[in-house]
């Protein structure tokens, strides 16, 4: 039922605790996205994970019966990854993350330049009239400690 907190806790928090860690939400969306995938082609698709991230990843998922290994003893033997009926639960849920985090990067991205034009449009302004406002040094500068030495 939802809203429904019982003893143990909140139910969102046991879905949340399956599905976090690094690159989990990302490898259930390819499996979600892609269908059934080997082990080459996911590692294709996150070019940023070590292979030994990846399979403690796809073990810990496969272990909360999220995703299931396939297994065939071919030569070179043939290994592939798929979501699980537990882990195609998760579709609607992974598509309305899905769409507030496109919602929430096109927001970011206005307000990131709605600060770049506004901070441009002061500068323009005080150049204008002459007067000097200082800008931020790439480099940092050091300041005096307040603790004697």
């Amino acid at each position: 039922m939802a809203g429904e907190c019982k003893d143990d806790g909140c139910p969102v928090d046991f879905v949340l605790k399956k599905i976090s860690g690094p690159w989990t939400t990302h490898i259930l969306w390819l499996l979600r996205t892609h269908g059934i995938l080997r082990f080459g082609e996911l590692k294709r698709l996150l070019p940023d994970i070590s292979p030994k991230m990846l399979t403690e990843r796809l073990k810990r998922l496969e272990a909360d019966g999220l995703v299931a290994r396939d297994y065939q003893p071919t030569i070179p033997p043939t290994v592939s990854y798929s979501l699980t009926k537990r882990g195609v639960q998760l579709k609607a849920m992974l598509d309305a993350l899905g769409d507030v985090a496109i919602r929430w990067r096109a927001e970011d991205a206005g307000t990131e330049d709605q600060n770049r034009g506004a901070a441009k449009a002061s500068r323009q302004a005080s150049s204008a009239t002459g007067s000097k406002v200082p800008r931020a040094s790439s480099s940092a500068r050091s300041l005096p400690s307040a603790t004697p030495k």
